[in-house]
């Protein structure tokens, strides 16, 4: 069983990591040829490819000069888990793992990222920005999802066939996780989704929605579960799974008082 969750904007690339354990991504190479392509873009180019300020482009702008395309070690790299920041990751809450923690998120959790591809948590990056959904000319088409095409799909199909369980958990967003839903990608997946009642109604907030994602992939983590049938015991911050408004492969958590 693997869990697949998004990557964030916001970095920490200051804070000591937990553990000194590391890992190299698969798409290492790979990434190596974005980066090259990302510094053609000036920080002007990079404010309108992106949609982000002035500042914010010329921050990534130089993180991308600044990228080192050969072998990195934990003095210029963070680990993907503990470099990442924001809603999910506070849900994830990795300064409160322990060694045996990280072993069972890395066999389990999977970072989709549009630099990288796929990342495990322990996987050595250097800071980026660069989101699934940019629009990035390249050789291989006109977006991020071209370049990759298959290549996530593939490498997630290949890790599955390790696990006694061949299924996907599917705690991404819709954005990340149209990198790997193509046709060819023939394992089960279930989408956990995260309700809130408001005005009358189960409704997804986005902040509590992501913060939810996290806890629940570390819920997943802590709890040892390999079996996708134990994800409904799930009761992190007060969220229910809701049988009578999940189907098959959406399962849907809902709370009445956020």
């Amino acid at each position: 069983m693997l869990i697949l969750i998004s990557p964030a904007k916001t970095l920490d690339f200051e804070t000591v990591p937990k553990t000194k354990k590391a890992s190299k991504p698969i798409f290492g190479t790979t990434a190596n040829k974005l980066v090259k392509i990302m510094r053609q873009q000036s920080a002007s180019d990079l404010s309108k490819l992106m949609g982000i300020s002035k500042n914010l482009a010329e921050l990534n702008a130089e993180r991308f000069n600044s990228f080192v395309t050969k072998d990195t070690n934990t003095k210029i790299a963070r680990q993907a888990i503990f470099a990442f920041k924001g809603d999910v990751y506070q849900g994830i809450n990795v300064q409160n793992y322990n060694e045996r923690d990280f072993s069972f998120a890395q066999k389990h959790i999977r970072i989709l990222s549009g630099l990288y591809g796929v990342l495990k948590p322990l996987d050595l990056i250097q800071p980026y920005r660069l989101e699934m959904g940019t629009k990035l000319k390249t050789e291989r088409g006109e977006s991020l999802y071209e370049f990759w095409n298959n290549q996530i799909s593939r490498a997630i199909q290949k890790e599955l066939l390790s696990h006694k369980n061949q299924t996907i958990i599917n705690l991404a967003s819709n954005e990340y996780f149209k990198a790997v839903s193509d046709k060819s990608f023939g394992a089960k997946i279930i989408n956990p989704i995260f309700k809130d009642h408001n005005k009358g109604s189960f409704k997804i907030i986005s902040f509590y929605a992501k913060k939810a994602r996290g806890c629940m992939a570390s819920f997943i983590v802590r709890n040892r579960i390999s079996t996708p049938s134990q994800i409904k015991k799930f009761s992190e911050d007060g969220y229910r799974y809701n049988e009578s408004l999940s189907s098959e492969t959406d399962w849907i958590f809902t709370r009445k008082n956020s």
